[in-house]
Formats: C-alpha cells, sequence, structure tokens
C-alpha cells in the first residue's frame, strides 16, 4: 500500500454475534482491506470496526458495511446507552500514510453521497468535512437521537441533511460520515453504582463545559458490573494525553469517595498514545521513544524492504514481473527527480532553474503513480485468481464465472498499461536532463533510461500473457498499437539519451 487511509465504522449492535459478523464479512468482502480490530459492547449495543487500506478501498469496503447494517439492523427495536441516529452510526475517515486531509474529505463526500443515493439514507458530515461549524460536532448532529431525529429532519431546516431527502430511514435512521484525525475511545470505571458521580466528573472533564479542549465525555452505568463509566473520546492525544484524563478523573472521584476500579480501550490507539503514559508515570530521564524495540522491528528494512523480496521469492505468483516493472518505472522516476535537485541551485545551471523545477514536479507525481502501481499489480493479480476460484457447476456459475474472469483480467491489463502509457513522459525527462541537467549525475541519467526501458518491456509482457479469448479481438488489437506506438517513440528517445550519455562520460 501506499496511500493508507483508516476507517473505522460504528455500528448500532454490540449484541448479536451473528450480526455483526455478517456485517464485518461484508465489509472485507466489498473491499481488498486489511480488518485490524472489531470490538463489540452489550451496554452501548455499539460495535467499532477498523479496517486500513487504499482510499478507493477502504471507500468500497465502507459502503458495503453501511449496506448490509441497514439490511440486519432495525433501530425501532434498538436500546443501548450509546447515542445513535443510524444503523451505521459514524464512519470516520483517518489520513494515515502518504495521504492529506483533504483528500480524506473528499472520501468522505463520495461515500456520503453513495450512501444517500444508493441506500436511500440520509448522511451528515462531520469534523473536518463538515459542511456548517454546527456540525464540526458529532454530538450536535446526534442530538434527538433516532427518535428525535426523526420529525426534526423534516421540520427544522437545521437538520436538513448534506447528502439525501429530509426524510429518515424507517429502520437504518441516518448516517454520519467524516474525516478526522486518530481519535481515542477511552473509558475509566468506577466502583460506585452511583450514575451521577460519573455524570458529574464527565461534565467537568469534557472540553464544551469548560474542561480539557480535546475530550468529549459521557458518564454510563455499566449495570452487568454494578460500576460506571466516564466514557471519552480523545480527539488529539498529543494536545490532551491519556494520562491528564485518568489523572484527573481519579482525583474528582476521590471528591466523591470512589476508587477507579480500572480503564479500558475501546478500538485501537497510536502507540506513541502509551507511549506518553509510561513516560509520565516512570519519569524516564533517556529518550524513551527511541528505545522500544518494536519501533526498532518496524523501521524501514534498508531502501527495499526485505518483506518485498521475501514475498517476490516466495512460490506465490503475486508479487510477481508486472510489480517489478512497477518498481522498476518508479526508480527510474525517482532517478530523474534526484538528478533535478542536484542541479537546482547551481550557479552552472542557473538557466534551466525553472526547467527543473518543473521537473521535480512532473518526476515527483511520475513516481507516485508507479509506486501505486507496484500494489495494484499484486491486487488485479489476485482478483483474477479469484474469479477462477468461482464455482462452475451449472451453466448460470459457467456464465457468472467466465464474465468475472473477464473484468478481472481487463484489470490486471489496465496496470501494465498505465506504465506503458507513461513511459514517454519519463524519457522526455531523462532527454532534457540528458541536455541540461548536473554533468556529475550523468550516469544516473542513463541508469535511469535503462530502469524505463526495462520496465516498459516488462510491463508488456504481462499484457500480452493476460490476452485471453473472452477478450475481443478489437480489445487486443488496440492494446497491441497502442504497445507499438509507444515503443517506436522511446526507443527513440533511449538511443538520443544514451548517445548523450556516453559522450559526456566519455565511452
Amino acid at each position: 500500500m501506499n496511500k493508507i487511509v483508516e476507517c473505522v465504522p460504528n455500528f448500532s449492535e454490540g449484541r448479536r454475534k451473528e450480526v455483526v459478523d455478517a456485517i464485518v464479512d461484508a465489509i472485507t468482502a466489498g473491499g481488498n482491506v486489511r480488518l485490524i480490530d472489531r470490538e463489540m459492547d452489550a451496554d452501548h449495543n455499539r460495535s467499532v470496526v477498523t479496517f486500513v487500506g487504499e482510499p478507493e478501498e477502504c471507500v468500497n469496503a465502507a459502503f458495503a458495511g453501511v449496506k448490509r447494517a441497514a439490511e440486519l439492523i432495525d433501530l425501532n427495536k434498538h436500546t443501548g446507552e450509546h447515542p445513535r441516529i443510524g444503523a451505521t452510526d459514524v464512519v470516520p475517515f483517518i489520513p494515515v500514510k502518504n495521504i492529506s486531509m483533504e483528500e480524506c474529505v473528499e472520501l468522505a463526500n463520495r461515500l456520503g453521497k453513495k450512501i444517500a443515493d444508493e441506500l436511500s439514507i440520509p448522511v451528515y458530515l462531520y469534523e473536518e468535512a463538515a459542511t456548517k461549524p454546527s456540525r464540526k460536532n458529532l454530538a450536535n448532529i446526534r442530538k434527538g437521537q433516532f427518535e428525535g431525529l426523526k420529525k426534526a429532519i423534516e421540520e427544522d431546516p437545521e437538520r436538513k441533511p448534506d447528502f439525501g431527502y429530509a426524510k429518515i430511514h424507517p429502520t437504518a435512521g441516518a448516517t454520519v460520515v467524516g474525516a478526522r484525525y486518530y481519535l481515542i475511545a477511552f473509558n475509566v470505571n468506577l466502583r460506585t453504582d452511583d450514575l451521577s458521580i460519573a455524570k458529574k466528573i464527565a461534565k467537568s472533564i469534557r472540553f464544551k463545559n469548560g474542561g480539557f479542549r480535546f475530550i468529549k465525555a459521557m458518564g454510563f452505568a455499566i449495570k452487568e458490573r454494578g460500576i460506571v463509566q466516564v466514557s471519552m473520546n480523545m480527539t488529539n492525544y498529543q494536545k490532551t494525553s491519556l494520562f491528564h484524563a485518568f489523572e484527573f478523573i481519579k482525583r474528582e472521584a476521590e471528591r466523591y469517595g470512589v476508587l477507579i476500579a480500572g480503564s479500558e480501550l475501546v478500538g485501537l490507539t497510536p502507540m506513541e498514545a502509551i507511549i506518553d503514559v509510561a513516560d509520565y508515570y516512570l519519569r524516564f530521564e533517556n529518550p524513551i521513544k527511541e528505545q522500544i524495540l518494536e519501533n526498532k522491528i518496524w523501521e524501514d528494512e534498508g531502501i527495499l524492504p526485505k518483506g518485498y523480496l521475501s514475498s517476490l521469492s516466495s512460490d506465490s505468483p503475486a508479487p510477481g514481473g508486472g510489480s517489478v516493472a512497477a518498481l522498476d518505472a518508479a526508480q527510474a522516476a525517482a532517478l530523474a527527480e534526484m538528478v533535478a535537485r542536484l542541479t537546482v541551485g547551481k550557479k552552472k545551471y542557473a538557466e534551466f532553474e525553472n526547467e527543473m523545477k518543473d521537473i521535480i514536479k512532473k518526476s515527483s507525481e511520475l513516481r507516485q503513480l508507479f509506486t501505486d502501481r507496484i500494489r495494484k499489480d499484486i491486487d488485479a493479480f489476485n482478483e483474477v485468481m479469484k474469479a477462477y476460484k468461482m464455482p462452475k457447476e451449472t451453466d448460470e456459475e459457467k456464465a457468472i464465472r467466465k464474465e468475472a474472469i473477464k473484468e478481472a483480467t481487463i484489470k490486471a491489463i489496465d496496470s501494465p498499461m498505465e506504465i506503458i502509457e507513461n513511459s514517454i513522459p519519463v524519457f522526455e525527462i531523462l532527454y532534457k536532463l540528458a541536455i541540461h541537467g548536473n554533468t556529475n549525475a550523468i550516469s544516473d541519467v542513463g541508469v535511469a533510461s535503462l530502469n524505463m526501458q526495462t520496465a516498459f518491456k516488462s510491463a508488456a509482457y504481462n499484457v500480452y500473457i493476460n490476452f485471453i479469448p473472452s477478450l475481443s479481438e478489437d480489445y487486443i488489437e488496440e492494446k497491441k498499437e497502442k504497445i507499438i506506438s509507444v515503443k517506436t517513440k522511446i526507443e527513440e528517445y533511449a538511443e538520443k539519451i544514451e548517445k548523450k550519455v556516453s559522450e559526456k562520460i566519455g565511452i
């Protein structure tokens, strides 16, 4: 994965395992995502599912989960401690790696529109995706819950949804979709059954009542244990830490003669948040974050991760030649970017400054595109294998399987074709660098050209091997003509680049 998004949908069901299982199954089948956590809470009657993946896959998986939840959960029959307005109550997108918050906001908008259009469930946008200040806070949107929203959504203009009609879905309610930073669900349990104490402490700690800036809190009764709970959403653990919240609740509880029974996390939390707690209580005098074993283990394994090479050398057919072709192309673009950066700022090449800056931008974009293709090729191959494993007992099954194989194969062709189609821009850049780039890095231009030539040929191999009988002759001929056309152009560029490099090196 290159761009990684975390998605944490909350569903209004925490007592029927079979329902939650069905929703989770729909999520994992709906998109190529990695399920990393699921939590069920019977008292709150709520489940929190956490998965990660590339942006498009996360949108697909989230939609599949929302759709299944709408089929299985009837809010008219739902009771629980946690506020809710929908079968799928909230779906946040969180940027993890190589993706901006703005991109996550765009994902939220796409998902929200899709839910409203295809499932007839009204959708509100919250947090960073909010369309008005009052909707940034999830609590404002949930005001009145499912029961209260039934009437308010139709009569109060302020409650009109961002997507869909101003009419609540009869069983699935409404859904809130948004984009936010990491949120930690942190609960502190008190050794008392007096709910008023938990509510008083929650009121004193939450921001809207004058408490900590990045804490939302409520008091709940945990009836089966005979205790109460201060349940918190920590919306920025770096500015309001877990230990600050815990210590405050501990002191407030002591005022009422109550002890702490324990604390709990719901869902996942960044390791940094826990390290901060350990650092606070143990008072380390050295930089503890640099001494965490797992941090050292999880650091990048050299220039090229060993995990990738291990996977490549295994008996699994993916990753294979297609992803290697993408890697070669990414290396070519990266080398071009490097040479341009080594040229910028040098007096000798001052007249080419703007040209080099433009090359840096274009090379970076191409590097990103090719890097994305490494994973895309693996995913496409796996989809083909999945299609071939479909049942083929009846004529209907055979027809469905045949069509699935055809569609998956076309996607498998699309990935290497993207490498082929973007080869010419790389050679155009390399030719400019061969003429105007820093002479001390001219050998890198030559290496980049060889890498791109290899990438092109490798990608072509992976297109041709996927030409199966079910593909139309016109489709196949179109791809062949494109490959031949690109091949002619890049051979011309490659010859000119080699000549320039050889002249400057003295070969």
